[in-house]
C-alpha cells in the first residue's frame, strides 16, 4: 500500500469533465470493479436490468443504474465480493421495427434480403448500439464488471432459453393452441401486454338492435366496436335476467350477414348493465373467446393479419378496419338497425413500437401454462420463503397479478429473437421439439421467434452459466437485490421468479426495490410526443454526472415518483462545489501531512470532538439508511453533515487553533480534518464517485483509489456527548446573534457589545473556556459574560438554552420594534409548548412511544417553557 502526502495544491474550481476523463479510464485499467478478488469475502451480486439494444439511454435508466451504483459502491467498500453483472437485451419487436425502418429509407423490405440476411444487419445494429450503451455507462460512472457482460442472444444465455423450452415443453407446461392474443397488424406479430400502451380515446357506443327470427322482436346489444359484429356467434344474456328468460335458446338473425346466433344464458353477463345483453365475437375479444369455449361456439375471424376485412366480412371484404366501420355504421343507420350513437370516452391499446391500434385476434400461438408456477411463487411468498418487496405494498400488487395469471403467449412472429426450437415433419405431421438443431428432408422449424421477456426471466441464472453447474452461479447466485421500476413488476420481475422457482429450486434474489418513473416539474410522464425528455448526456454535459446522480438517487423516496427539476440539478451541483472548496482549504492547512503523522487519540478540543461525534452519527445513519434503501434521507443526512456541521461550522471554527501559535492544538486539528474529510469522502463516494475520487487522491491516505478504501464504521470511541452539548450552546448563541445583526441591519463588519448570562456554572464554564470562539463568530468588541449580569435598558434580547444573550445597541433599535419581535418569538414558544403538552396528554402516544422518546418530549417541553418565561420577563422589562 503507498502512502499518499499532499504535495500539490487542488485548482480553484472543480471541473467535472476533467475528473471524469481522468478517473473512468483509471478505474478500468485498475480492474478495481471486477468479482472474484475477495475469494474469502462473503459475495454480493446485482445482475443489470438489461436495457434495450435500441438506442440511448433515457433519464429512468439514468435512475435505476445510479441506485445500482450506490449500492455495489458501498458493499465493495465495505469489505464483499461484488459483482455488478453488466448486459443488454435483444428487445426482439423493438429492435426489428427499428432496423427495418432504416431499412424502408433505403426502400428495402426484410422480405427482399431474406431472413439470414435480415439478421446480419440486425447484429450490425446491435453492435453499434452496444458501444453507444457502454459509453453512456461509462459517463455516469458505473463500476461494472465488464468482463462478466452478457447478452440475451449469445451462446450461453440461447442455450439457457432453449432448455427451459424443452423443459417445459417436456412437463406439458409449454403448449400450441388456438386463442385470442394482442395483434399489431402493421408490425404483423403478436405482442406481449408490456407492448400493449392503452390510452384514452373519445370514440362512440353504438346501439344495435338484431331482430329475432321468429319476428317476435328484437334484442339491443351495444359495442364500441361495431366492425366486429360480423363475426358475432351468440348474444349472452345472465341466466337470472328476468327480461331474456323466455328468449334463452331462441335465435336472432345477424343484421347485414344474415347468420343465425343463438342467444344463450351465461354469468359472464352484468345484468344490471345497460341493456343486460352482450353481442359475443369469440373470435375478437378475449371474454369472448371464454364464453365462446363454455358453449362451443365457432370462432370467425373477419379480418387478416394486416387489419383488413376478410371473406367473412361479406360485403365489406377488402376494407381497412376503420373504412369498414365508417361504411357498415351508415348501412346499419339506414336499415334501422343502429339505433343510437353515444359518445364514449374509452380505454385503447395501441401497440407501443409501431402506433397502431392493437387488435384482440384469435391466433395459433405457442403458450407457457402459468397456473402451475404461480402456485410455487404465491407458495413461496406465504411462508415467508419469498422475495422482499422494497417499498412492501408492491408484494399486494405482485400477488394479485400471479394469483389471477393467465396463459402466456410466447411466440412472435418476428425474425430477430430465439427462434422456438420446434421443428414439423411434413411427412408424418409429427411435432419435434429439441435442444439441438434438427435436419430431415420433411422437416422445417417453426418460423416464429420466442418473446423477448422469455429470455429476459432467465436473466438471475442464464447469466451467471446455468443450466451449467458453472463456479460463478454457486458462487453469486441467488443475487443480493434488483432494482427496477414498478411499471415491470409483472411482466418481468414476475417472471423472473416463476422461472428462477421452477428451474433453481431458489428464489433469483432477496429484495426488489422498487423505484418510481422520473417526471418532469409539472408531475407528467416524459414522452417524445410531448416534447419533455430529458437527455442525461446533456445534462452531465451541463453539470457533471456527480450532480445528475446526486439528484435523481436523493430526489424520492422508494416506489415514489421523481419529478425533474433542473434547479435541483443546480443545487447538487452547488453542492459538489462546496465540498471542493471545503477540501481545498483543508489541503491548504495539510501541506506535508501524511496519512501515518493522523493521530486522533491525542488531547482533543472542544470543535474537534464534536465533528468527530457527528461524523460517527452520520457514518452509522448512512450505512443503516442504505441498507433500508432510503436514498432520500441518506441523501439529506450526508448534505447536512458536509453542508452545515464540517463546512459552516467545523471548517470555520478550525481556523482557530489553525492560524493559533499552539502547536499541539494546530496538530491535533489537521489529524481530525484529515481524518474526517477523507472519510466523509467515502461516505459520499457511491452518491458522487468522480469528485471523491479527485478530493480523496490529494488527501493523506493509503490505497490506490477510493473505490476499494474501507467503508468508515461507527466508533463507540468516538461519541462525545459533553462536547456536542458545549457545542449546542455555542452554535446557538452566534446564530441568535447573526440573526440580531441581520434583523437591525448590523454588518458583521462592524463590532458590537455582547453580554451573556449563563443559566449555570456549567454553562458559565463552557463560555468562559470559548470566549475566543464566540468572540470571533459574534463580531465582538466587548464581550462579558457571568451569571450576575442584568439586561441593560437599551438592548436586543435572545434567549438560548442555556444562556440569555444582551445586545446594548443604543440608538440602533427601536424599543418597540424589538417588543413586538419578542412577542413574535413569544407566540412561537407558546405554540410550541402547547404542541408539546398536547403530545404528551395523548395516552396512544404515551402508552406506545419509548421511554427515551417521552423523556425527550419533557425536557422540550422543560426547556421551551424556560425560554418562554424569561421571553415573557424581558417584555415586561421594555414595558416598564
Amino acid at each position: 500500500m503507498s502512502e499518499n502526502q499532499s504535495n500539490h495544491a487542488m485548482p480553484t474550481t472543480y471541473d467535472p469533465k476533467t475528473a471524469e476523463q481522468k478517473w473512468y479510464p483509471y478505474w478500468m485499467e485498475g480492474q478495481f470493479f471486477q468479482a472474484g478478488k475477495r475469494p474469502d469475502a462473503e459475495a454480493y451480486t446485482i445482475v443489470i436490468p438489461p436495457p434495450n439494444v435500441t438506442g440511448m439511454l433515457h433519464i429512468g435508466h439514468a435512475l435505476d443504474f445510479t441506485l445500482q451504483d450506490i449500492l455495489i459502491r458501498a458493499k465493495r467498500m465495505q469489505g464483499y465480493d461484488t459483482l455488478w453483472l453488466p448486459g443488454m437485451d435483444h428487445a426482439g419487436i423493438a429492435t426489428q421495427t427499428r432496423v427495418e425502418q432504416k431499412l424502408r429509407e433505403s426502400g428495402v423490405s426484410r422480405h427482399d434480403l431474406g431472413r439470414e440476411a435480415f439478421l446480419e444487419k440486425v447484429w450490425e445494429w446491435k453492435e453499434q448500439y452496444a458501444g453507444t450503451i457502454r459509453d453512456q455507462w461509462a459517463k455516469l460512472g458505473l463500476s461494472l464488471d465488464y468482463s462478466k457482460e452478457r447478452f440475451t442472444m449469445d451462446e450461453g444465455l440461447s442455450k439457457a432459453v432453449r432448455e427451459v423450452f424443452v423443459r417445459l415443453y417436456e412437463k406439458g407446461l409449454i403448449y400450441r393452441g388456438k386463442k385470442i392474443i394482442n395483434w399489431d397488424p402493421a408490425a404483423r406479430t403478436a405482442l406481449s401486454d408490456i407492448e400493449v400502451e392503452h390510452k384514452e380515446v373519445n370514440g362512440h357506443l353504438y346501439h344495435l338492435k338484431y331482430p329475432l327470427k321468429d319476428g317476435s322482436g328484437y334484442v339491443t346489444v351495444a359495442t364500441t366496436r361495431p366492425e366486429t359484429m360480423l363475426g358475432d356467434t351468440a348474444v349472452a344474456v345472465h341466466p337470472e335476467d328476468e327480461r331474456y328468460k323466455d328468449m334463452i335458446g331462441k335465435t336472432l338473425v345477424l343484421p347485414v350477414i344474415g347468420r343465425e346466433i343463438p342467444i344463450i344464458a351465461d354469468e359472464y353477463v352484468e345484468k344490471d348493465f345497460g341493456s343486460g345483453a352482450v353481442k359475443i365475437t369469440p373470435a375478437h375479444d378475449p371474454n369472448d373467446f371464454e364464453v365462446g369455449e363454455r358453449h362451443s361456439l365457432p370462432q370467425i375471424t373477419v379480418m387478416d393479419e394486416t387489419g383488413t376485412m376478410n371473406a367473412e366480412a361479406g360485403p365489406y371484404q377488402g376494407l381497412d378496419r376503420a373504412e369498414c366501420r365508417k361504411k357498415l355504421v351508415k348501412d346499419l343507420q339506414e336499415q334501422g338497425v343502429c339505433v343510437q350513437i353515444e359518445d364514449h370516452v374509452h380505454q385503447v391499446g395501441h401497440s407501443e413500437r409501431s402506433g397502431a391500434v392493437v387488435e384482440p385476434y384469435l391466433s395459433t400461438q405457442w403458450f407457457v401454462a402459468m397456473k402451475p408456477l404461480a402456485e410455487a411463487a404465491i407458495a413461496a411468498q406465504k411462508t415467508g420463503k419469498g422475495v422482499r418487496f422494497v417499498p412492501e405494498r408492491f408484494e399486494k400488487i405482485y400477488l394479485n397479478w400471479i394469483e389471477n395469471v393467465r396463459d402466456w403467449c410466447i411466440s412472435r412472429q418476428l425474425w430477430w429473437g430465439h427462434r422456438i426450437p420446434a421443428w414439423y415433419d411434413d411427412a408424418t405431421g409429427e411435432l419435434h421439439v429439441s435442444r439441438e438443431d434438427m435436419e430431415g428432408d420433411h422437416l422445417r422449424q417453426d418460423e416464429d421467434v420466442l418473446d423477448t421477456w422469455f429470455s429476459s426471466a432467465l436473466w438471475p441464472f442464464s447469466t451467471l452459466g446455468w443450466p451449467d453447474e458453472s463456479e460463478d452461479l454457486s458462487r453469486y447466485y441467488p443475487t443480493n437485490v434488483l432494482v427496477t421500476g414498478y411499471d415491470i413488476i409483472y411482466f418481468w420481475v414476475a417472471r423472473m421468479i416463476f422461472t428462477a422457482l421452477e428451474f433453481t429450486d431458489e428464489k433469483p434474489f432477496q429484495d426488489v426495490l422498487i423505484h418510481g418513473l422520473v417526471r418532469d416539474k409539472d408531475g407528467q410522464k416524459m414522452s417524445k410526443s410531448l416534447g419533455n425528455g430529458v437527455d442525461p448526456l446533456e445534462i452531465i454535459e451541463q453539470y457533471g454526472a456527480d450532480a445528475l446522480r446526486f439528484m435523481i438517487s436523493t430526489g424520492s423516496t422508494p416506489g415514489q415518483d421523481l419529478r425533474f427539476r433542473i434547479e435541483k440539478v443546480e443545487q447538487a451541483r452547488n453542492f459538489a462545489n462546496k465540498i471542493w472548496n471545503a477540501s481545498r482549504f483543508a489541503l491548504m492547512n495539510l501541506d506535508g501531512f501524511k496519512a501515518s503523522d493522523i493521530d486522533i487519540a491525542v488531547k482533543l478540543g472542544t470543535a474537534d470532538r464534536w465533528i468527530l461525534h457527528r461524523f460517527n452519527e452520520t457514518a452509522r445513519d448512512v450505512t443503516r439508511l442504505m441498507d433500508n434503501y432510503e436514498f432520500g434521507e441518506t441523501g439529506r443526512v450526508l448534505y447536512n453533515f458536509i453542508w452545515d456541521d464540517l463546512c459552516d461550522w467545523y471548517i470555520e471554527f478550525s481556523k482557530l487553533s489553525l492560524n493559533g501559535t499552539d502547536e499541539a492544538a494546530k496538530r491535533a486539528t489537521q489529524s481530525v480534518l484529515a481524518y474526517v474529510l477523507d472519510r466523509t469522502q467515502r461516505l459520499i463516494h457511491p452518491f458522487m464517485p468522480f469528485i471523491s475520487e479527485e478530493i480523496w487522491q490529494h488527501l493523506p491516505h493509503q490505497g490506490e483509489t477510493i473505490t476499494l478504501a474501507e467503508w468508515p464504521k461507527y466508533d463507540a470511541a468516538l461519541e462525545a456527548p459533553d462536547a456536542v452539548a458545549e457545542m449546542n450552546l455555542l452554535m446557538e448563541i452566534i446564530r441568535a446573534v447573526r440573526n440580531i445583526r441581520a434583523e437591525v441591519n448590523v454588518p458583521m463588519s462592524k463590532k458590537i457589545e455582547l453580554l451573556l448570562k449563563p443559566s449555570s456554572e456549567s454553562n458559565a464554564a463552557i463560555l468562559a473556556r470559548n470566549e475566543e470562539f464566540v468572540k470571533r463568530f459574534c463580531g465582538t468588541s466587548l464581550l462579558e459574560t457571568g451569571m450576575h449580569i442584568t439586561a441593560p435598558e437599551k438592548a436586543m434580547t435572545a434567549i438560548v438554552t442555556g444562556a440569555e444573550l444582551y445586545l446594548p445597541l443604543a440608538g440602533l433599535i427601536d424599543i418597540s420594534q424589538e417588543i413586538a419581535r419578542l412577542e413574535k418569538e413569544l407566540a412561537h414558544l407558546n405554540a410550541e409548548v402547547q404542541r408539546v403538552e398536547k403530545k404528551l396528554a395523548n395516552e396512544g402516544f404515551v402508552s406506545k412511544a419509548p421511554a427515551k422518546v417521552i423523556d425527550e418530549e419533557r425536557a422540550k417541553m422543560k426547556d421551551y417553557a424556560e425560554k418562554r418565561d424569561k421571553v415573557l420577563q424581558r417584555i415586561a422589562e421594555l414595558q416598564g
